[in-house]
């Protein structure tokens, strides 16, 4: 008889626990089914989720850690480094002052700025035609990282050193963070301002992005809710923070440079933002017709970059626009469904190399929603 009980005390103990976890299973949102089929267990994914449909969150949820020594969990809340989806916001700040009659998309650079390099326009800059030679390896091999470097540092370097173009502007599309540091000192220049201010008094405060800024490595210390950016050890396998070594980091020694990086913000106020490019008292159709709209080459080919945005199509979903960012310990991406009024963002400060995969998985999800 004892026997027997135990007997049936341990199958009802293995009862209850194949129970939990079936309802566990159920229980488990698309996100983790979808990160399953991407992810390793023993290297998952660090960062935060957001889906929304026709501007209500469908799903946000964050995954791993905020801080990798300290081990505190991320929270859906948690700020980010954006990198290069910065760049959107440089371009709505020109496109302001184009609506305000301060400049002309087809201006010449060197109306604003003393540059060693002639015929080339804003709009050149704003969809990365210009043919400009990149700016940080000129920083790169010249400046004293001990130092951190401004927008006016980064100008001075390139009229000392001058490297020549790439190509004549307008012959082609080639990705150019150089363009945008021009473009944030032509908004000071034509602004009469300053960039950073034009950032929070047009769009941050105004549309109440909280959490939204762009700020200096000193400002980011002080954030109490920072996702720390890791980069993973090649020998052993483990996170560090990418600000472990100042003088390979970039974003530490180009701290003060403003127009291609640099803005921070959390996922739901990049839902915000999002909101706010469907706003016609804010972005007319005229505006959002050039901020959406193919590059023109000179050989009358069409490039699918507009105003700091990537442009698409989707055979189910329709129109889209998207933008990703990379930086030493994070990768960051939204993507603008404008047809189907649908939106991922995908925050990431563990640089996954998995992130892209991911994604793809992210944006078949969507179409079922």
């Amino acid at each position: 008889m004892v026997s027997l009980a135990k007997g049936l005390s341990l199958f009802a103990i293995l009862l209850l626990m194949l129970i939990g976890l079936s309802y566990a299973q159920q229980k488990k949102s698309p996100l983790h089914k979808i990160m399953e089929t991407v992810f390793d267990e023993t290297d998952p994914f660090n960062g935060v989720v957001l889906i929304a449909k026709n501007g209500r969150v469908h799903l946000a949820e964050a995954f791993g850690t905020r801080d990798y020594e300290t081990g505190v969990g991320l929270k859906s809340s948690d700020i980010f480094e954006l990198a290069s989806v910065s760049k959107q916001f440089t371009a709505m700040v020109i496109m302001q002052l184009q609506s305000q009659g301060k400049l002309d998309y087809d201006d010449a650079v060197e109306k604003y700025l003393s540059i060693p390099y002639k015929n080339i326009t804003i709009r050149h800059l704003l969809n990365h035609t210009s043919g400009l030679p990149d700016y940080q390896a000129i920083m790169d091999a010249h400046w004293d990282k001990a130092r951190i470097a401004n927008n006016s540092d980064i100008l001075q370097y390139l009229n000392k050193y001058a490297p020549p173009v790439l190509f004549s502007p307008g012959d082609k599309y080639d990705y150019s963070n150089t363009g945008y540091v021009l473009l944030a000192s032509i908004a000071e220049k034509a602004g009469n301002g300053d960039f950073t201010e034009m950032l929070r008094e047009w769009i941050f405060k105004k549309f109440k992005m909280a959490d939204a800024d762009l700020r200096t490595p000193t400002e980011k210390k002080q954030l109490k809710n920072l996702a720390y950016g890791h980069i993973k050890q090649t020998e052993s396998g483990n996170y560090i923070k990418a600000d472990s070594f100042p003088s390979s980091n970039y974003t530490i020694w180009l701290g003060h440079r403003e127009g291609p990086g640099r803005i921070s913000s959390t996922a739901y106020d990049l839902l915000k933002w999002d909101r706010v490019l469907y706003d016609p008292r804010f972005l007319s159709p005229e505006m959002k017709k050039e901020a959406f709209k193919p590059a023109q080459l000179n050989d009358q080919t069409l490039s699918q970059y507009g105003f700091g945005w990537e442009l698409g199509t989707d055979e189910v979903l329709g129109k889209y626009v998207q933008h990703s960012g990379d930086n030493p310990g994070y990768k960051t991406e939204i993507v603008r469904y404008i047809d189907a009024d649908k939106t991922i963002i995908l925050l990431c400060n563990n640089a996954h190399d998995r992130f892209e995969n991911f994604l793809d998985a992210l944006k078949k999800y969507v179409i079922g929603l």
